[in-house]
């Protein structure tokens, strides 16, 4: 199962627009894309596949799997795969107006650079502070979501009329073309439910066209030490249908009395494929920026363990199906001794027990 080599490097990862033998490339915010995209890798060549959440017409969350090589477009064993990391994937260019984010993977084929698959990664630590002190079965991970997730998430919706957006005006009631301002909290407060009505309508009839968006890794420790679990490292994916509940659940069927991030996020959402509807295109950068609500758009929205544990819940979530003793095999050629851990106080006091002896 171990790659030979000599040189530091990641399972999988042979064409990428990261050089492996560079300090800087194991940095925490490259690491955190590459060392689950080669997860993955690594998790195909053992037969393993990715628990794919998706989201079935009775709004619920279902489990099944997704192999790597559905998720990449392509066999990650494949000479003819190529990472490119940070990058931006150009089939959604053409549903935006200005420029759109980068994402953190699009997958493409190095013979000749068309572009396969895009998407988010989000690494997570499992638990977090809202359940390490719950049971192992009880145990979640915070996920932290940023906008431009959100602008992907919209284009991954528009990407289903891309023959032509005019079937999708249809469920856009005519009211949300009298919204002069949606700036304006107190006139947009009074549609939230409306909203997600509308969204939940889109997606229960286009259910069979649901795509994967993010790639959610999970590693898990003992407790809320920083020691590792025996069984530690798993995937999970979120098709697009389902993020879009992550969203709307807490909002649904209940009266939203402001706009919190977690609605704000549901506004933005809705004002991309509503301006879609309209003219196959829309603005995501004036949407973010003029639909603040006085609230940073540095993240649109955070769900802690808790609310995620009733989504991901699944004996691979309890018990990873990677172990501690195979990170060896997904690290190559001494790519440990390049990594720049965060050092964080609390961590080494909380790891040291034997300062207070």
């Amino acid at each position: 199962m171990q790659e030979i080599t000599k040189k530091p490097s990641l399972f999988g990862i042979k064409h990428s627009n990261r050089d492996f033998e560079q300090k800087d490339t194991w940095g925490k915010n490259q690491f955190n894309s590459s060392f689950p995209a080669s997860l993955s890798s690594f998790m195909f060549k053992k037969n393993i596949e990715n628990v794919y959440l998706t989201l079935d017409k009775k709004k619920n969350v279902k489990h099944e799997k997704i192999s790597t090589k559905q998720l990449y477009g392509i066999s990650p064993d494949s000479d003819d795969l190529y990472y490119s990391f940070e990058s931006v994937y150009t089939p959604y260019e053409r549903f935006v107006i200005g420029e759109l984010p980068r994402v953190d993977l699009v997958t493409q084929r190095y013979s000749d650079g068309s572009v396969l698959k895009g998407m988010e990664i989000k690494l997570t630590a499992l638990p977090d502070n809202s359940t390490c002190e719950l049971a192992n079965n009880q145990f979640g991970t915070e996920i932290v979501t940023r906008p431009p997730t959100i602008i992907y998430l919209a284009c991954s919706i528009a990407a289903i009329f891309q023959k032509s957006y005019l079937p999708l005006r249809k469920y856009f009631d005519v009211k949300f073309d009298k919204l002069r301002d949606w700036a304006n909290p107190e006139i947009v407060l009074p549609h939230i439910q409306d909203m997600i009505s509308t969204i939940d309508a889109i997606l229960n009839d286009y259910n069979s066209k649901q795509e994967p968006i993010i790639m959610q890794p999970v590693w898990k420790t003992e407790g809320k030490s920083s020691r590792l679990a025996e069984n530690c490292l798993d995937i999970f994916v979120w098709s697009n249908f389902a993020f879009v509940e992550l969203i709307a659940k807490e909002l649904r069927n209940q009266p939203v009395i402001k706009i919190t991030r977690q609605a704000r996020t549901l506004v933005w959402l809705f004002k991309m494929l509503y301006d879609f509807s309209k003219t196959g295109q829309f603005y995501p950068k004036q949407i973010i920026d003029d639909y603040s609500y006085n609230t940073l758009n540095d993240k649109a929205f955070s769900a802690s363990g808790i609310v995620t544990h009733a989504f991901m819940s699944c004996p691979e979530l309890t018990k990873p199906r990677i172990k501690a003793s195979e990170i060896k095999e997904i690290i190559l050629g001494g790519g440990q001794n390049l990594l720049s851990p965060e050092r964080r106080f609390d961590a080494i006091i909380f790891n040291t027990p034997e300062l207070f002896k």
